[in-house]
């Protein structure tokens, strides 16, 4: 879906992708959160939108990464295949990697250096700004 002036989030430009894919029949999608927050033993709403968190610590997710695979995609993908006569000796990973952006969001180098990586294992990798986007990488081989 292509909107002028498109100012949707990252956020839900991912829900979008993620119906789409189910819904035709592409795959089955998962979520990788990955951030940094502070949690504690009471959280106080103060009055004026602020927050004060009591007894506070820091809580990290950081999902499937790890040291030497930082930049792991937002959103992966478990795509069936059929096997052919045509496959036989070829490397194949069928699943799929998204590193979902904005319009004008921007990549990290760490993303692209695993979109990199996967993609040399056989996986389908990529950029997606749209579910245009991510039907195109998710149909590559």
């Amino acid at each position: 879906m292509k909107i002028e002036n498109d100012i949707r989030s990252e956020h839900s430009i991912q829900n979008e992708i993620q119906v789409a894919i189910s819904e035709n029949n592409l795959g089955t999608p998962f979520r990788i959160n990955v951030g940094f927050a502070w949690t504690g033993n009471k959280i106080i709403h103060n009055g004026d939108g602020s927050k004060t968190i009591k007894d506070p610590r820091p809580f990290a997710t950081f999902g499937a990464q790890t040291k030497q695979y930082k930049g792991f995609s937002d959103v992966f993908v478990v795509m069936p295949t059929v096997i052919t006569p045509d496959m036989v000796g070829q490397k194949i990973a069928r699943i799929g990697f998204l590193e979902i952006k904005t319009k004008t969001g921007r990549p990290t180098k760490e993303q692209l250096d695993f979109i990199s990586l996967m993609q040399s294992k056989g996986a389908s990798a990529g950029v997606a700004r749209s579910v245009e986007d991510a039907i195109q990488i998710l149909s590559e081989r």
